[in-house]
């Protein structure tokens, strides 16, 4: 498995990451801890290293990294641990310490997600959303700190906006702390919003690394739907039957042959379109079971050509 840089965080993580969001999720195989083991230790084995969660994640607060730090059985140090503090749209056990941006909460949220993670460090930090009640010099230089005593080895932001990311980088070069090493948001081959929109630019510029959640656009390129198919069992089947619903079929029907053209599977093609660009440090990618992550660790070796990337791009315009 490749290993790609993200930002100047002190490790590398495998270009193919688990999302962690459907550890604990109600109706999933790694609802359960058996569940959530076998998904872990097949990621593993698989080379991933890159394990991506946070504190909402998993139908009840704390739950995925909860049945997370069961799971490593000795394996810790095998994975690069990520998790995330600050999404704002919910209520969460902590409100009472202050905006969620706040050095209070987020040294609160700190200490709890290491509890529950079972672990003495958490390798990459990151602030779920921007907080526009707490000023950036309080919540970057609170994880400045953390880095300093070693509770943390990194920190990220996510869904900050192109500006925000400029400004996110000025704070702490003024502060003398080290640089924010990603930069996560959602970019699929039908949501490319953050190229239009200047995130993307602007996470290369302050030399952030990239973290793209719904890769696959919620399983959509996986290559198990079509036209008239739509697993039963999906994510898209149970729960979002609207994205294959409102697919552009045309365009994906010639992905689809453009694959088997170039001797290739959907997921290879689309793995290899997010792979060619150096500033996507992993590809996070969910999984409720084992063969899935398998699956998704094993073709995320092939590259498109040049000419293959932008015969892609065609199909799916910015």
């Amino acid at each position: 498995m490749e290993q790609r840089a993200v930002g100047t965080a002190p490790f590398t993580v495998s270009a193919m990451g688990l999302g962690c969001n459907n550890f604990g999720r109600m109706g999933t195989a790694s609802q359960t801890q058996e569940g959530t083991d076998a998904v872990i230790a097949a990621a593993l084995d698989a080379g991933v290293t890159f394990f991506d969660t946070a504190d909402l994640y998993g139908g009840q607060w704390g739950l995925s990294e909860t049945l997370m730090g069961h799971a490593w059985k000795g394996r810790r140090d095998e994975a690069v641990l990520a998790t995330k503090f600050g999404f704002t749209e919910v209520a969460t056990p902590l409100d009472q310490l202050g905006a969620k941006g706040s050095r209070a909460y987020l040294r609160a949220a700190c200490e709890a997600s290491l509890e529950r993670l079972q672990t003495d460090r958490i390798d990459l930090f990151q602030q779920h959303q921007p907080d526009p009640s707490t000023p950036l010099e309080e919540t970057l230089g609170a994880l400045a700190e953390l880095v300093d005593e070693g509770k943390i080895l990194a920190y990220g932001v996510s869904q900050f906006t192109a500006e925000q990311l400029r400004s996110a980088d000025a704070v702490v070069t003024g502060l003398g702390a080290p640089g924010v090493a990603s930069s996560q948001d959602e970019l699929s081959l039908v949501a490319r919003g953050v190229e239009t929109d200047g995130r993307l630019a602007a996470a290369e510029e302050i030399g952030a690394g990239f973290l793209p959640f719904f890769p696959l656009a919620n399983g959509l390129f996986t290559g198990k739907f079509s036209r008239t198919e739509i697993p039963a069992d999906s994510r898209i089947g149970r729960q979002r039957p609207h994205i294959a619903q409102n697919a552009d079929w045309d365009a994906m029907e010639a992905y689809q042959a453009l694959c088997e053209e170039w001797g290739v599977t959907m997921l290879e093609a689309t793995l290899g379109w997010f792979l060619t660009r150096p500033v996507v440090s992993s590809v996070i990618a969910g999984a409720t079971r084992p063969e899935q992550v398998t699956q998704n660790a094993a073709s995320a070796q092939w590259r498109p050509s040049p000419e293959q990337a932008a015969q892609i791009d065609a199909l799916f315009p910015a």
